[in-house]
């Protein structure tokens, strides 16, 4: 369990981003030790108390490649595989369910038209409904270029737990 280096409470959660006392990004501050809590002299980089490295407790290098991240959403982002591969499960569910979503949309969408055959409904109401799919797949294609992109860039660097991705 994490100690705001700001505060010196303990995060609701591993995963928090953020103090909920002091509304401290984490990571920040420097009165308190990340590990045990104890207050510390702000010039102070290992704690007197428990021996850890305050400046990089928590917030190391990942063992995950920013470049192999990088290419992963380019060419495979669509399928969340880069979220996964960082550790941002949830946002990796809603990429792929999209995109299985749609393939799913679009074979029912196939079906019904092969089993009703065309009429004047399903002429207008087929097309509109095939090029909503196939925006909505484009625009999941987009989101994960940009966010490969991103990561190259170095604008995303962290990765699931919040530890600097490697070059």
């Amino acid at each position: 369990m994490y100690i705001c280096k700001n505060c010196g409470q303990r995060y609701v959660t591993d995963e928090a981003v953020i103090c909920v006392n002091c509304q401290a990004p984490k990571g920040m501050g420097d009165q308190f030790c990340p590990c045990c809590g104890s207050q510390m002299a702000t010039s102070m980089r290992i704690c007197q108390n428990c021996g850890v490295d305050v400046v990089d407790y928590g917030y190391g290098t990942s063992n995950k490649s920013k470049v192999a991240a990088g290419l992963l959403g380019i060419f495979l982002g669509c399928y969340g595989v880069h979220n996964f591969y960082l550790g941002y499960i949830k946002k990796g569910i809603v990429q792929l369910g999209c995109i299985i979503g749609a393939i799913v949309f679009a074979v029912v969408l196939i079906f019904f038209m092969e089993m009703n055959g065309p009429n004047e409904t399903t002429a207008i109401i087929f097309p509109l409904l095939l090029w909503a799919d196939v925006l909505l797949i484009l625009g999941v294609e987009i989101w994960a270029f940009v966010e490969g992109v991103m990561i190259l860039c170095g604008k995303i660097n962290r990765d699931g737990k919040g530890m600097l991705l490697r070059n």
